[in-house]
This record gives structure tokens, sequence and C-alpha cells, in this order.
């Protein structure tokens, strides 16, 4: 249990600081600029730096938020509901952490995206029932991208674990970005299992997921089995995903965009994040190999950071911490003044004791069952 709670929280982190660089990138630019991302050791295609910005090793807000999230399940010490938002807010924006990027330490709010700073908007400044808080938001995979710790404390249900994630992230996303944060924690919850495979993850994601997220997973998962050339997956999975996604390859903002109308974004039941089917049609492809799923993942383009967190807490999860290279650990250790390995066990006598309270609960509501079938 300890060695998957290592895998699943270190590989997030690693598949974070792994697609950073080259995050926004199509999968043709980073073949041109880079040949292939296949190491932490790489720059960032615009910041240049080898002490600051995105590169080398350094994480972004998709881990430091999956810390804080942690965290907030050791103080709470229980499982957690949309009004467990309040105690993230407050850390997101009353708590100064050191932030890798900046090489300072900072309120996490200052380096959030916007979507992710609805979360104190809506449900401080607005004072918004949080069981709605995501509402009104940009639908994108900012929920989703920090669901780890959910999966793990939820270890092997991940019926459980889509549960919870969709009541805590109803305060944060909505639509299919809420989607994707149930199903992206069931299935680290289901890679726990003793028994886990690829194909039961696989399973899990499709029998859970809902409208255009289903849909969507189904469709790359059945081309990774058609796919002969691996080199091709990265155009063969976006042309499937054009149809569930707003993202496309130009990720910038720009001003002639201001006003223009449009539906991306915005909440569907048709529509899918691009995050999550991919993350998990380089797992299927790669056969659950932690690494080669990464490199896929990365190599692919876009949201390349998120993709690395998801396949990197799966594939951590199901194959444990022996799954990562020492030096990749050490990397991050040293690039971003966190000892990820430090974090995960103390983050996994939080989830023992929440796990054990579950099974007294659980063998008190057995116990009543009975008497009351006894009693019929």
């Amino acid at each position: 249990m300890k060695d998957k709670v290592r895998g699943a929280l270190v590989g997030a982190a690693l598949g974070d600081a792994w697609g950073a660089p080259v995050e926004k990138l199509s999968p043709t630019q980073i073949k041109e600029m880079y040949g292939k991302i296949d190491s932490l050791d790489f720059e960032h295609y615009r910041a240049k730096s080898l002490i600051s910005g995105k590169g080398y090793g350094r994480i972004t807000d998709d881990t430091l938020m999956t810390m804080f999230l942690c965290d907030v399940y050791s103080e709470k010490q229980a499982h957690l509901d949309a009004y467990s938002i309040f105690s993230l807010v407050k850390k997101i924006y009353f708590n100064e952490i050191w932030v890798p990027e900046y090489q300072k330490d900072m309120p996490l709010i200052e380096r959030l995206f916007y979507p992710e700073k609805y979360i104190f908007l809506s449900n401080y400044l607005a004072a918004r029932d949080p069981r709605s808080g995501g509402v009104g938001n940009m639908v994108n995979c900012g929920a989703a991208m920090y669901m780890t710790p959910i999966g793990i404390v939820n270890a092997c249900d991940p019926q459980k674990a889509y549960n919870e994630a969709i009541a805590f992230a109803s305060a944060h996303q909505t639509s299919y970005g809420l989607e994707a944060a149930g199903v992206f924690a069931a299935c680290v919850a289901e890679a726990f299992s003793p028994d886990a495979t690829v194909d039961s993850i696989i399973n899990t994601a499709i029998e859970l997921a809902k409208d255009g997220t289903k849909m969507a997973i189904e469709d790359i998962c059945t081309a990774v089995r058609e796919i002969t050339d691996p080199e091709e997956s990265p155009e063969l999975f976006h042309m499937i995903l054009a149809k569930y996604s707003p993202m496309g390859d130009n990720l910038y903002r720009d001003p002639e965009e201001v006003g223009k109308p449009t539906e991306n974004y915005t909440p569907s039941r048709l529509k899918s994040i691009e995050e999550l089917p991919v993350a998990l049609g380089y797992i299927l492809l790669n056969k659950g190999d932690l690494e080669k799923s990464l490199i896929g993942g990365v190599n692919s383009g876009r949201d390349t950071d998120s993709i690395g967190v998801m396949i990197g807490a799966i594939t951590g999860a199901m194959n444990g911490i022996e799954a990562i290279q020492q030096k990749h650990i050490d990397k991050l250790k040293e690039a971003n003044q966190y000892d990820f390995v430090e974090i995960s066990d103390r983050f996994y006598k939080t989830v023992i004791e929440i796990q054990e309270k579950d099974e007294k609960r659980m063998n008190d509501i057995i116990k009543k069952r009975n008497q009351l079938r006894g009693s019929l």
C-alpha cells in the first residue's frame, strides 16, 4: 500500500514535471524543437532558464494543488464533500508556499490559471453554496488534474472514489470538467487493486463515465487496439477528439478572439476534456508501462503536464514506486525542493487512518443490517 501511494503521488509529480516544458505545443512543434521529450532535462520552449520557470524537472500548479488536497485530508481526517473546498480556499489564498517556477514563497492563487482562481471567487467572495460552486466556470481539466489523493483514499473502491471526487469538485468544476475529475479518481482507485490491470482500469473508466467523456474514452481505446505505428498516435488521437474537445492546437488567447461567439469550454453533454482520454490511450497503448506511457503522452502535445499527471498517477499506483527510476525521484527533489517520497509517506498515514474509520463504520452497518434481517 505504501509503495502504491508513493507511486501515485511521485508518479503524478513526475508526469507534471515531464510535460511542463512543452505544454501548449502541438506534437509537430515538439518534434521540430526537441525531437522527443524523454527525460526531465529539457528547458522550457520560451523561458529558457536553468533556475526558474517550467522545465528541468520543475513541477507546476497541478502538483501543488495535489499537495494541498493531501493536506486538506490530513487536517480533516475524513472523506471530503463540497464543503471541504473551504479548507482548500484558505490554503491557496492565505498560505504562502514554495513555488519552484517562481523560486519564491507565495500564495498559490497567484500561480493558478483563471478557472482555478474561480474556486476563490465563487466559494469565498461570492459566498455560493459550494455544491454548485463550479457552475459558471470555464469547463476544463483544472479539477481533474489534482484528484489523485481522492483515488488513493478510496483505494480499491472506484465507485466511491468517483462519488467523492464529483461531490468535492462540484465546488470547482461543472459538466464534463467535473465528470473527468470523477473518472480520473476512479481510475486511480482501481489501480490500487492488487489484481489491477490496464484492462480493469479502462473498464472502470468506461463503466463509470457519462456522456461525452464515456464516448471519447471508448473511441480512443478502440483506436489504440488498431494502432500499428505508435508514432502516428498523436495525430490519430487528436482527430478522434476533435468532435469532443474544443482545445485544438492553438492554446493561446489572442486579442482577436475577444468577443467571438463560441461554445468552447462551456457545459455540454457531448464534449470531453482531452487529457483523460489521451492519458488512458497511452497507458493502454504501452500496456501500463509508466515511462513509455509518459513519453508517449508528453510528446502528444497540448496540455502535456496534466496528461503527464494522469498517466503518472494511474501507472504509478498500478506498478508502485519501483516503476520510477531513482534518478527521476532525485531530480524532482533537487529541482523543486520538495521530497515527494516523504510527502507520500505522510499522506499514507492519513489514508490508513481514514480507511480504518471506514472499516469500523462498515462493520457497524453490517452488524445492524444482519440484526435487522434477523428481526424480519
